[in-house]
């Protein structure tokens, strides 16, 4: 009988985010882990490692995670997920990471470059529409094997705080957030449903106005109360949802930072947009029509992606 492949996924970074794509990772049985991260972080990823398998036996998982620091163990992997990095503290933007974080990125997008050329490649690390940028031209990856992780999370908040507005299930809140990962985000509020029933006639407009704000700062409000560090539970789950999606070849509409060319009047840049994640990375790239609103302020959150990019020195 041929024994079927298991699935092989690197994690970058062995921090809270890292930890916790290994242990869902594991439990959706979606492959063996690699959790890698550098020298000194030897101890921390060989622990939660082990840590992990040690569960497995609770609830049957048959996946196994291994903790390391040398790249030959990444090689062959199917989905790489990048959080190496540092995290924000309060009073940080995101883009007051970049400089910091853009020497990992160099290292990390080299070593994919030579280990894992044919990994679908997602990235997390902030700021994230710069880090994505940096990463493809680096690692010379092909436009549809990598994406930023980002609009899959502020939409997943943007649906939290609208059913908790409405006392409704979150499973019946249909949304979309866009543009890049920063304060100018742009939930399309108009696109939003609940239960079928357009939002804008469930909720005044001080309300909408008041959750699209706390959407936008959202990973600051949780800066602000972890005090040491940034959000990790709900970026993890927002990472393996794109990466279930390729391994399965579930054909997810998810909003993630894609390379346009063209689409939404952009080229060259990976930007937040609805996109579909198959077997085949991005297999197609969705340009739902928005209104003269929605445009500029797309175009707005747009021109500060572009300012953070352009400041990226390769």
């Amino acid at each position: 009988m041929t024994q079927t492949r298991k699935k092989k996924i690197g994690l970058i970074g062995g921090g809270q985010i890292g930890g916790n794509l290994a242990l869902i990772a594991v439990q959706k049985s979606l492959g063996d882990v690699t959790l890698f991260d550098i020298p000194a972080a030897e101890g921390l990823v060989k622990g939660k490692a082990l840590d992990i398998n040690q569960l497995s036996a609770v609830d049957g998982y048959d996946c196994r995670v291994t903790g390391s620091t040398d790249w030959k163990d990444v090689a062959g992997s199917d989905v790489i997920i990048i959080t190496a990095g540092v995290p924000r503290k309060p009073g940080m933007s995101r883009e007051d990471l970049l400089d910091i974080n853009l020497k990992i990125m160099r290292d990390v997008a080299a070593n994919i470059k030579q280990h894992a050329p044919n990994a679908f490649v997602i990235n997390v690390a902030n700021p994230l529409d710069a880090m994505v940028f940096a990463l493809q031209k680096i690692a010379e990856l092909p436009k549809h094997m990598v994406v930023g992780m980002a609009g899959v999370l502020d939409t997943s908040r943007f649906k939290f705080f609208v059913a908790e507005a409405l006392g409704s299930s979150i499973r019946d809140v249909e949304a979309l957030v866009l543009g890049g990962h920063g304060d100018d985000m742009v939930p399309l509020v108009r696109h939003t449903t609940v239960g079928g029933v357009p939002l804008t006639e469930l909720l005044p407009q001080d309300k909408l106005e008041a959750i699209v704000k706390r959407t936008r700062e959202g990973g600051a409000e949780l800066v602000g109360l972890y005090k040491t560090g940034s959000a990790y539970f709900a970026p993890a789950s927002s990472a393996i949802s794109m990466a279930e999606s390729f391994l399965l070849d579930r054909k997810r509409i998810l909003p993630a930072a894609a390379l346009l060319e063209g689409q939404y009047g952009i080229n060259g840049y990976f930007f937040g947009v609805p996109v579909q994640i198959g077997a085949g990375g991005v297999e197609k790239i969705l340009t739902p029509q928005l209104n003269d609103s929605e445009k500029a302020a797309l175009e707005k959150s747009f021109q500060s992606v572009k300012k953070t990019v352009d400041s990226v020195k390769l």
